[in-house]
């Protein structure tokens, strides 16, 4: 065993026998081409009722060691050295009865897409029963029925006997995370394994499953990893942290150490690429890690970082020997592995960015007055036509009002289902309005289907889907659909000129020219989303609408498309109509920011003025749902309860008077909130006053003033 192959130098204080014991586990997969070494030299330690959060990007081994502890790492797969220990056994010597008995019971795993883990042609409640009667001989189905239904009530669903009568897709997505979540403790497991079980889930949804979460555990004293690429949640949610790259850990050590005193080149790049509120994008940008993870069979020699990190040193960082542990603190298990941590002037460092000066906003571009757009919704039942009731309308947008000016950057936020997407969609053309106006460079065109616009009319309007695989053809080369666009809009009429146009455009979105021959399987999710931003400026549109074009993606390769976003903003002097559930990038991103809620606007202002009192009471509820990763930060919590009442049947009064923890009375459920104008185009719909609103606390203050994650001096080497 070489120097690098030592085991994970961890002493954390003895709390009895340890639930999980990982040993320099390496996890390979073999396929034709021979054997890939996912994961290499692992170690991690868990005792009874901690919680350790496992982060780094897409692809660093995170899932995969979650995989091997459950065992299913499918037929080409398997554990090539090392152990899994759990209450003392070793789970490869296991066999597949004693494994079946232990998942679902001692170990449970609560997945990222709850429909992977619900069977869509079962009612909830058998689904749920089903646990206790397979995990515990002898129990009635009365029995586990009632069990089950109690466990619904305790991950706070409502109604739980009518969650149990329905269909996964007769609950939201949210209600099926829940249902997920008491399908996995109703054995009360030992082991609670969560990979990134709130990536698909608003905000507010999130801060539930969240406190939900750390309540269970503190009830029942269950252990937990929790698998995420999100470190606020891990901040809000865990006792210590272990951070991946490439297959192996690269720091370990108390979340506190690691996010104040983090001493890994590659974990302080991945909060280089957070967007803290401490972030400015003129003056101090996010940096997001350069280059991309390598291959698990191509990995560089010496340090897997080396090739991406600006304190590499050849010679000493690319030993094929292997980098070894080295111990920060010694009592609390601070460990990093990096040859050069002590060298490093973290506290003046100043990575290479380019500062640029805040665009001035041209003349308005964009109106919205009063845009309503319906849905009819039909019901041919005899009760319906009996009742005169065969005839409904779902009200989408309900009295939209706002502008855009040329060069600014306008966000819609908002949960799903508020109405967001629908507007794009009235915007573009690819539904009509009801009623009101949109008027877009002089014109009005909120009742212009996409069908009647002229290719003058289509290409100065473009859009940026958060999903890229759903836009590109997989059966073609992403040059040969660039070119498409641009032929469409006549930017350019010869060969030359149309190739040209191409390489310039992939060299905006800072990707090779060759890429240009390949296909959408070639590259991967933050490539394929700079081709759909290549594809959106091809036709040099003066306004684009981003559709959560970052939420799927890893924090680095987050940073990297919307500093793109914004310097082709600069270049081309872009509208940017950015819509996003995620009020951390809106506020790193935004000029405006306009808040939505079933259908209508709670909120509009400048982004200083709309993140600070007054708050309207939903986008105070929102800014305090953001899970942000920095110890200095404090955050009040309003835990939103219940769910968005139906479009079909909304609030008469105030839409968010149902759940609005500052409801004042009969008159927010039977009036509409007049608007309340506090200055500078800051305007809240709200029944409460003004001078009231503005006696709220902020929802998020700073502890140390001019303080942020990572900011502390480099700590004497422990002896």
């Amino acid at each position: 065993m070489n120097q690098a192959q030592q085991a994970n130098p961890v002493k954390t204080p003895p709390k009895g026998e340890p639930v999980l014991a990982i040993e320099n586990l390496s996890i390979s997969y073999f396929i034709r081409a021979g054997e890939v070494p996912a994961v290499k030299d692992f170690n991690l330690t868990l005792y009874p009722g901690e919680a350790v959060g496992i982060v780094g990007e897409s692809g660093c081994g995170k899932s995969t060691v979650a995989m091997a502890i459950m065992q299913y790492m499918g037929g080409n797969g398997g554990i090539v050295g090392g152990s899994i220990k759990f209450m003392g056994r070793d789970m490869s010597r296991m066999g597949k009865e004693e494994l079946r008995q232990l998942r679902g019971s001692d170990i449970a795993m609560i997945y990222q897409e709850p429909m992977s883990a619900l069977n869509p042609s079962m009612k909830i409640g058998r689904q749920l029963s089903e646990v206790p009667l397979f995990h515990e001989p002898g129990i009635s189905e009365e029995d586990a029925w009632r069990r089950a239904e109690e466990m619904l009530a305790k991950v706070k669903l409502p109604d739980p006997a009518r969650v149990m009568g329905a269909f996964p897709h007769q609950i939201s997505g949210g209600q099926q995370q829940r249902v997920v979540i008491a399908m996995a403790l109703l054995s009360n497991p030992t082991l609670l394994l969560l990979d990134e079980p709130t990536t698909a889930l608003d905000v507010t949804v999130e801060a539930g499953i969240v406190k939900l979460i750390k309540e269970i555990s503190a009830e029942f004293g269950t252990s937990m990893i929790y698998i995420s690429h999100n470190m606020g949640l891990i901040l809000e949610t865990c006792d210590r942290v272990c951070v991946m790259y490439s297959g192996v850990a690269v720091e370990t050590g108390t979340v506190k150490e690691v996010f104040d005193m983090m001493r890994h080149p590659y974990t302080r790049g991945l909060f280089g690429s957070i967007p803290l509120p401490t972030a400015d994008k003129n003056a101090n940008p996010l940096v997001p890690i350069r280059g991309q993870l390598p291959l698990p069979y191509d990995r560089p020699s010496g340090c897997y970082f080396g090739p991406r990190c600006d304190f590499f040193q050849e010679g000493r960082c690319d030993d094929p020997k292997g980098i070894p542990w080295e111990t920060i603190d010694g009592d609390s298990g601070h460990a990093v592995r990096c040859l050069r941590w002590k060298e490093i002037d973290w506290e003046n460092f100043t990575p290479d960015i380019e500062q640029h000066p805040a665009n001035e906003p041209g003349d308005e571009v964009l109106h919205v007055e009063n845009m309503r757009k319906y849905f009819e919704v039909r019901d041919s039942s005899i009760k319906a036509l009996l009742t005169g009731k065969a005839s409904r309308w779902v009200k989408a947008n309900e009295s939209i009002t706002f502008s855009a000016r040329k060069r600014e950057t306008v966000a819609i936020v908002g949960e799903s289902g508020c109405g967001k997407s629908t507007f794009a969609k009235v915007l573009m053309g690819l539904e009509t309005s009801t009623d009101g106006e949109i008027v877009y460079n002089g014109e009005e065109i909120s009742r212009l289907p996409v069908t009647s616009r002229t290719p003058k009319q289509i290409s100065t309007l473009q859009m940026v889907f958060q999903n890229p695989n759903e836009t590109l053809n997989p059966s073609h080369t992403v040059g040969g659909q660039i070119v498409r666009v641009i032929k469409k809009f006549g930017v350019a009429k010869s060969d030359q000129e149309v190739h040209a146009r191409v390489d310039e455009l992939l060299d905006l979105v800072k990707l090779p020219r060759a890429f240009k021959y390949r296909k959408p399987r070639q590259l991967s999710g933050g490539q394929k989303q700079r081709i759909g931003i290549a594809r959106a400026f091809a036709g040099y549109p003066p306004m684009v609408i981003a559709d959560e074009p970052v939420s799927a993606l890893d924090v680095s390769v987050q940073a990297a498309v919307t500093g793109l976003l914004m310097d082709i903003q600069r270049q081309y002097d872009t509208t940017l109509l950015f819509i996003s559930h995620d009020l951390s990038v809106v506020r790193y991103l935004s000029d405006r920011v306009v808040v939505m809620y079933l259908g209508m606007i709670m909120e509009q202002g400048d982004v200083e003025e709309v993140y600070a009192p007054p708050y309207h009471p939903y986008t105070e509820a929102l800014l305090s749902a953001v899970p942000i990763a920095d110890t200095s930060i404090e955050k009040r919590e309003i835990v939103l309860e219940g769910n968005l009442p139906s479009v079909l049947n909304p609030p008469k009064g105030c839409p968010f008077s149902t759940r609005c923890p500052r409801k004042i009375g009969s008159i927010c459920d039977d009036e509409r909130p007049p608007f309340r104008d506090a200055g500078n185009g800051h305007v809240i719909t709200c029944h409460i006053e003004l001078d009231e609103l503005r006696k709220v606390d902020p929802v998020i203050v700073m502890k140390n003033p001019g303080g942020q994650a990572g900011g502390e001096k480099t700590p004497e080497p422990a002896e």
